[in-house]
């Protein structure tokens, strides 16, 4: 184990040339292959927006709002490295500029800085340099150890103003930690153009150029292109940018994300962090080696399965951003998993819940009956978290059509709410009955606003973060699907987000009917967690979002249940069968 006083390696990863380039999987990718080392790693993200959180942002502009363990709604990269690195992140792992300028200027208000004029160099620099100092001084809950690595992420591209003060933060953060403990990883984008498809070095050029004037010079180059390195490209950028051959990464398009870390063990990303960082100067024990070498065997048989010619499976994402899949990258990922740990290849049908309704058909048949036909196609139906009144109608229907035609459904929070109004609806014959977060005067309401929450603010005032969720000691519970997938435990523990729930004063009348209400808050017992429909192959839905915990080599049991439901293998599973067709990988209950 490294000794308690050594010094945290530090790597930065910056972006040039266009944003959304993938940074994010570079830092995860990276940060996986120095775990395989035995090493403990952490991450950071910088947002250079001026919001204190992403809770306020709308899906469309920064795709999806991610939640942590302690309630931070944070930037989806977060998502990327918990998955990843297995690891559980803080509020504290995301940076805003926001929380940097609250903190300077509560600071000022206080007196702290003795009557001196407060400026971006060097209160607001050194403000972001000590939060990172901070974070990755703090011990992991993966293990207890304090990081060896800590990964940190500047978001936006070099050169945009808003990230200057982050950009100057990273060039005095160098010489603060030391030479041999600062790395940083520079991606840009190789595009490839013209009739013959040439690789065009100069806007990779330009980047580095840019950084370099900054007073930041890159260690390695991570060079995002279509198709591999032609031959002379990786010398040309070794010599324009000042950086070796063997420093130079090409990050081309490969059969998955997954592949990204192998991609760069297989190009020596190791050697050159191992050479950079004197990473053969911290001490490993045994144990740690076996656990990196055990790590990376998992990973490269994940990987392997995604590129297998795999049975399909299909399920329908019914939901209000379809149009932008980022604002529902935790559910993708969390079918990806569920679907290669039980050897299936997983299609997604994307269905705008507004096409399903009944105004759409007038309005334009054609999409109205495109969106049936893709639900109606599916082997299952999901209808995931979300807010706001368009599509909630058409949400509606998908519930009701799987609840009929016995089609496996999940429903995660607004899709828990919708299943419940379908239910009352046409079970329990409440026909006006809705939801108060769509009408505020419905005299049925079967979701109802949850009295703790403040209506008047929005960022950071819902119910958020990991909370437990206790399975009532019923015989219907104790036998559901629900209950067995998450291995027959009495509770568990999972991540809220969301204002409403479902009107406790409704719930006998909807089990008289056979909604069962299997899993409660393990507080008051009174909110509604999980719910089972009796009678049917796979009709579940949860209150939380059991997405955000989500792992590639640990999928989340209700995302699991779905898939084997889906693809006729649950009630072998439920049953302790080997429901693998995989020699080297049996998945068992």
């Amino acid at each position: 184990m490294p000794s308690s006083n050594k010094q945290t390696k530090y790597i930065i990863v910056s972006g040039g040339v266009i944003s959304g380039i993938g940074k994010g999987i570079i830092a995860s990718s990276t940060g996986l292959l120095l775990k395989t080392l035995g090493l403990t790693v952490t991450s950071i993200k910088i947002d250079p927006y001026l919001n204190i959180d992403a809770g306020t942002l709308s899906p469309l502009d920064h795709g999806e709002v991610f939640v942590l363990d302690d309630g931070g709604e944070v930037d989806l990269d977060l998502g990327n490295y918990e998955r990843y690195l297995n690891v559980t992140l803080t509020r504290d792992n995301n940076i805003t500029t926001g929380k940097i300028y609250r903190e300077v200027i509560d600071k000022e208000r206080r007196g702290d800085y003795l009557g001196k004029t407060v400026q971006v160099v060097p209160h607001i620099t050194n403000a972001i340099q000590d939060w990172v100092e901070r974070v990755a001084g703090v011990p992991t809950s993966e293990n207890g150890r304090v990081p060896d690595v800590c990964i940190v992420e500047l978001g936006g591209t070099v050169g945009d103003i808003e990230s200057a003060p982050f950009i100057e933060a990273m060039r005095q953060f160098q010489f603060r930690v030391g030479h041999d403990n600062f790395c940083l990883i520079h991606v840009s984008l190789v595009p490839v153009v013209g009739a013959v498809g040439e690789q065009k070095t100069k806007p990779t050029q330009a980047s580095v150029r840019d950084l370099r004037g900054l007073g930041l010079s890159p260690d390695i180059l991570a060079c995002r292109s279509a198709l591999p390195f032609e031959e002379g490209i990786r010398e040309k950028l070794s010599m324009f940018c000042q950086v070796s051959p063997k420093q130079v990464f090409s990050v081309h398009d490969c059969e998955s994300l997954y592949h990204v870390p192998i991609l760069l063990r297989q190009q020596g990303m190791i050697d050159v962090l191992t050479e950079r960082l004197k990473l053969d100067n911290l001490t490993y024990t045994p144990e740690m080696r076996v656990e990196g070498d055990s790590l990376w065997a998992q990973w490269r048989e994940f990987a392997r399965r995604r590129a297998r010619d795999l049975d399909q499976t299909t399920i329908a994402i019914v939901g209000k951003y379809t149009y932008l899949t980022d604002s529902y990258i935790s559910v993708v990922k969390a079918l990806e998993h569920a679907a290669l740990n039980v050897n299936r290849k997983i299609k997604i049908n994307w269905v705008e819940g507004s096409d399903l309704e009944e105004s759409t058909m007038h309005k334009d048949p054609l999409k109205y009956h495109e969106a049936w036909q893709h639900m109606c196609g599916a082997d299952g139906i999901l209808v995931p978290g979300g807010f706001g009144e368009r599509g909630v109608e058409g949400k509606i229907l998908a519930a009701k059509w799987a609840r009929e035609h016995n089609i496996p459904y999940l429903g995660i929070c607004l899709g828990m709410q919708v299943a419940v109004i379908d239910f009352a609806r046409h079970i329990c014959g409440i026909t006006d009955a809705h939801s108060a977060e769509f009408r505020e005067s419905c005299a049925n309401p079967v979701v109802i606003f949850m009295p703790e929450i403040d209506k008047a603010t929005m960022g950071g005032t819902m119910r958020l973060g990991s909370r437990p969720t206790k399975f009532l000691d019923t015989e219907f519970s104790k036998n559901s699907k629900m209950r067995r997938l998450y291995g027959n435990v009495d509770e568990v523990h999972e991540r809220h987000r969301h204002r409403y729930e479902v009107n406790p004063e409704v719930v006998a009348e909807l089990e008289s009917k056979g909604l069962h209400f299997i899993g409660r808050d393990a507080d008051t017992g009174e909110r509604m967690e999980i719910l089972e429909l009796e009678n049917h192959p796979y009709y579940v839905a949860a209150q939380y979002h059991p997405e955000y915990l989500t792992r590639p080599l640990g999928p989340s049991p209700m995302f699991l249940g779905l898939l084997l439901a889906a693809s006729g293998q649950l009630e072998a599973y439920l049953n302790g069968e080997d429901v693998s067709n995989d020699t080297d990988t049996k998945l068992k209950m």
